[in-house]
């Protein structure tokens, strides 16, 4: 019986090792090790055999069986690596080959406005300036005339991220008041990005895009600021223009006002529409900055990105801007 088992181990381990695929390993893994298979009727002949050849020949057998069991896994194991390789040589691609079906990118709507917005304001002499969108309560608020207790700060559903101390911006008006911290007029800057507030509906974004303007000179006038909106908000809509200035109230501006303008000039026949927000800066916002208000006055111009674009597109949902679907978005292409 040894001899057998010496002849069917050699047998065996040969028909594994020839297997060309993992059918063929199969069939040879059931004719050995299945339940009529040929080491499987081994085991069953053992009946036959006194108790002390039973033992003895039973423990060969067994390591036969391990042997056979180790030989097919690892002959499995070479050829499914060899059908991998095969697979990734079928399915392999030239990265150098030109890409099928490419449509060209194009900005997004809310950046095409920023975009347009800082072209004609640096047209004008502006220059772009950025800040941080973590501000501190100081930059935000206090130095903007609107101390702790100030009922304006009920206008602005703020997000903290540091108990009170720190603050997603509300407005880009902190990067109006860093400048003027860091320099001395004449100061002619915009503050474009993003800005954050506790909102959301069809005309409000919890996230949302500002771009502020701020001139300091001397004799800065309220009559130079209407010329400057004039001017602006012609040349962004590509139209003239009827403009409205109410009285209105900021606690960074004295004396402040909202700017509308007639539908009817763009077609929309919907009346008159507010724009945009500004008013002549706060003689203790210029003191806070550390900047002489009897020598200096200025003019600060708010606008919200999305608004302008709003009103520029003829989109009436805010929320479409975000909604990422293609189909909207390629229109502005």
């Amino acid at each position: 019986m040894t001899s057998e088992l010496d002849r069917l181990r050699e047998q065996a381990i040969a028909d594994i090792e020839a297997s060309e695929n993992l059918q063929a390993l199969d069939a040879h893994r059931v004719s050995l090790l299945g339940k009529k298979g040929v080491v499987t009727a081994q085991l069953k002949a053992l009946g036959a055999l006194a108790p002390e050849q039973r033992r003895e020949e039973g423990a060969r057998i067994n390591r036969l069986k391990g042997e056979l069991a180790a030989a097919i896994n690892a002959r499995r194991e070479a050829l499914e690596a060899e059908a991998l390789e095969r697979r990734m040589a079928a399915e392999s691609v030239d990265v150098t080959l030109p890409g099928r079906g490419r449509r060209p990118g194009a900005a997004h709507p809310i950046t095409l406005t920023r975009q347009r917005i800082e072209r004609l304001f640096v047209h004008n002499g502006f220059e772009v300036v950025h800040g941080p969108e973590i501000e501190d309560d100081y930059h935000n608020f206090e130095a903007l005339n609107v101390p702790p207790d100030h009922p304006a700060r009920a206008m602005q559903d703020t997000f903290y991220v540091d108990g009170a101390r720190l603050l997603l911006r509300t407005h880009t008006s902190p990067v109006q008041v860093r400048t003027m911290e860091a320099r001395q007029p004449p100061i002619r800057i915009i503050a474009p990005g993003r800005v954050y507030r506790c909102d959301s509906d069809r005309t409000h974004s919890p996230m949302f895009h500002q771009v502020e303007a701020l001139y300091v000179a001397e004799r800065v006038s309220f009559a130079q600021l209407r010329a400057e909106l004039q001017s602006f908000l012609e040349a962004f809509f590509g139209t003239e223009l009827k403009l409205r200035f109410r009285p209105s109230y900021f606690p960074f501006t004295e004396p402040s006002a909202e700017v509308d303008i007639d539908g009817r000039s763009l077609g929309t026949g919907s009346g008159w529409m507010e724009v945009l927000g500004c008013g002549m800066v706060h003689p203790r916002v210029l003191e806070a900055a550390g900047i002489d208000g009897d020598r200096y006055t200025g003019y600060a111009i708010g606008m919200g990105v999305e608004r302008l674009a709003m009103l520029r597109y003829g989109v009436t949902d805010l929320r479409q801007f975000y909604d990422n679907d293609l189909r909207f978005l390629e229109q502005f292409a």
